[in-house]
């Protein structure tokens, strides 16, 4: 695995921000889902936010206490953030669809994750206190989207740290039995790579397979 912090290679690390509370957006995502027992070994208390009420138990079965909130409702996800009093808020939200071939339809509605859903999470990990931000992003710019992948980087930019996955494979993501182009990570890979991130106050991590 290959993790980078400001165009300096470092060995990922224990992270020594143990025992918050750590609200997590898009807990249900493949590497969100991931996250949560991961977390939650090292003593962290985890809300997990889902606009699906059918997933809270899957999400309470990992540890986390379940939060359904849409992230393009405000007012509700300030609310919802500032109730859990969050030390750090994650945002691993997507809107990606099941099958890879339906990617440059569903392109848009990702756009508008990235963008307004960025946008609010901030506000709300700013008006709950939280000391720590950081947003997942990709280690590539996509045909055509690179401009809305900037945007987004820069919003988190602002106020916490960017982590740029490469292209995820392994169960439950759209390369489950081949290898993806580089840049590549595998997803567990991914998942624990990100945890020592929360020492992180800011800055842009990327984290793929060596090439």
């Amino acid at each position: 695995m290959h993790w980078q912090q400001g165009g300096l290679d470092d060995a990922p690390l224990i992270s020594k921000f143990e025992g918050v509370r750590v609200f997590l957006a898009g807990a249900t995502g493949v590497i969100g889902v991931r996250l949560v027992p991961l977390l939650c070994e090292q003593g962290h208390v985890v809300a997990g936010m889902t606009r699906s009420p059918e997933k809270t138990s899957l999400l309470s079965s990992l540890g986390a206490e379940p939060v359904v909130c849409d992230v393009f409702d405000a007012t509700a996800l300030e609310d919802a953030v500032t109730r859990f009093a969050p030390d750090a808020v994650m945002h691993q939200l997507t809107d990606l669809p099941d099958r890879a071939e339906d990617l440059a339809q569903a392109a848009v509605r990702n756009d508008r994750m990235r963008s307004e859903g960025t946008r609010n999470l901030i506000a709300a990990a700013r008006a709950a206190g939280a000391t720590r931000f950081l947003a997942q992003s990709i280690a590539w710019r996509p045909p055509g989207r690179g401009d809305v992948v900037e945007q987004h980087e820069q919003q988190v930019r602002a106020v916490g740290v960017v982590v740029r996955y490469g292209q995820l494979y392994g169960p439950g993501t759209y390369y489950e039995t081949e290898l993806p182009q580089h840049p590549r990570i595998h997803v567990d890979e991914a998942a624990r790579a990100t945890l020592p991130l929360l020492d992180l106050r800011s800055g842009v991590v990327t984290i793929t397979d060596p090439q």
